[in-house]
């Protein structure tokens, strides 16, 4: 035998790994093109969003005529298709003007993938062609100037640059953190460029997120809105359907499957984006077991790897002295704030870091309970006033498997 075979019960049976990578080699596989079952891909036809396509192309409509549109705010729930609709809009148009003397220059960040506002906008930076540490250093400006020096850039070569800064919500966050009025300089720059022009699209999951923003930055940056309203169940199966039709083999995905996958995404937030990433994930498991189709039970599965995935991710991405509250809150006896800050302090001394204030550990529980990786609930204690007392929402097994890898927390775990 060229192959190591096992003898299983009288039988010879091939050895698991030599079966997996048979059947990739021979091709088997559930999936024709992944790419369509990925966040990024942009199809051809954006199906339920031809109103919303209409808006944005409306509004961004005098970039074809070599003027500078308004400022555009585009916001709804997750997995409403903002991003995939601009993307799209913003691609055609660029297309079009790509051979004219009025080139367009597309700009885009993710807020929520920035730590610092400075982070942020060194990676736009990066996009205009300030490619050296000399031109924009990663590190060591004051906000101001490399604002600055962006502006610099646009005007010098007078480039008509659109910034699209997803998750803007994120973005109030990093300016609320450095103190810096960025958005009333990014809503304000055509006031000081001679030449070129810049103009903001902001995208947000969240519906409230203008509510903190100052009156002279909302008046500014939304001058044109679109609201993206959830999908119904309906539309999810449709757009699930045509993925299907794209990215697996025919016949692969059972109609029970694609249902459920529908129900679990359109009840639950219409959010499309994670119907899509279901099957996909769905159709992994399937395939990894050599089943000839992607069945309920593999959406289901799929479901609960995604939400532990999601939380692991999520734990994962916090800084130490976050994770070590984690850690203190877990690990705390009563639950209580001064419990938990007991706790804390003594994990500090373990891994001998320098241990946060109090008042700002409160305002960390505070943080992370807005994740709803923790829970707070306030406690009524008679003559002794209230006090609020924090629980994980997740098994302890979750935390301690997504922390392994941090070396610091190893003693700990």
């Amino acid at each position: 035998m060229d192959r190591e075979e096992t003898v299983v019960c009288g039988s010879l049976t091939k050895d698991p790994i030599d079966k997996l990578l048979d059947d990739a080699e021979s091709g088997k596989s559930l999936f024709k093109n992944r790419e369509v079952l990925h966040y990024s891909f942009i199809p051809n036809i954006i199906l339920h969003r031809e109103e919303e396509q209409k808006k944005v192309t409306q509004s961004l409509l005098p970039l074809l005529k070599k003027s500078r549109p308004s400022n555009l705010l585009v916001y709804g729930k997750p997995g409403t298709g903002k991003t995939l609709v601009v993307k799209k809009v913003l691609g055609k148009i660029q297309e079009r003007v790509k051979d004219n003397s009025f080139p367009i220059h597309l700009l885009y960040a993710n807020a929520k993938e920035e730590t610092t506002l400075y982070g942020l906008l060194v990676k736009l930076g990066r996009q205009l062609g300030l490619t050296s540490q000399k031109e924009l250093p990663s590190t060591g400006l004051s906000i101001s100037e490399v604002f600055n020096r962006i502006i610099s850039a646009i005007e010098k070569d007078g480039l008509n640059t659109v910034f699209v800064v997803d998750e803007i919500d994120y973005l109030v966050e990093l300016v609320s953190k450095s103190g810096k009025d960025v958005f009333y300089s990014l809503t304000r720059a055509n006031e000081r460029l001679k030449k070129g022009t810049l103009t903001l699209i902001g995208i947000s999951n969240d519906l409230t997120f203008k509510e903190r923003l100052d009156p002279r930055v909302l008046s500014s940056l939304s001058e044109e809105e679109v609201v993206f309203t959830n999908y119904s169940v309906g539309q999810i199966k449709e757009i699930l359907e045509e993925r299907i039709k794209a990215g697996f083999i025919p016949n692969s995905v059972e109609q029970a499957a694609i249902n459920l996958c529908s129900a679990m995404s359109g009840q639950e937030h219409g959010d499309a984006r994670r119907a899509i990433d279901l099957l996909r994930v769905a159709g992994e498991i399937a395939e990894r077991e050599q089943s000839d189709t992607v069945k309920e039970d593999h959406i289901r599965r799929a479901s609960l790897k995604m939400e532990e995935d999601k939380e692991t991710t999520a734990l994962n991405s916090y800084p130490l002295h976050e994770k070590l509250l984690i850690l203190g809150v877990m690990k705390a006896g009563g639950n209580t704030t001064g419990e938990i800050y007991h706790s804390y302090k003594n994990l500090c001394k373990i891994t001998r870091q320098k241990e946060l204030t109090q008042r700002r550990i409160t305002q960390m529980l505070s943080e992370i309970e807005m994740t709803g990786l923790i829970t707070g609930k306030i406690i009524h204690q008679g003559m002794h006033g209230r006090t609020k007392k924090y629980n994980l929402t997740l098994n302890a097994d979750t935390v301690k498997k997504a922390f392994k890898e941090d070396l610091t927390l190893e003693d700990l775990l």
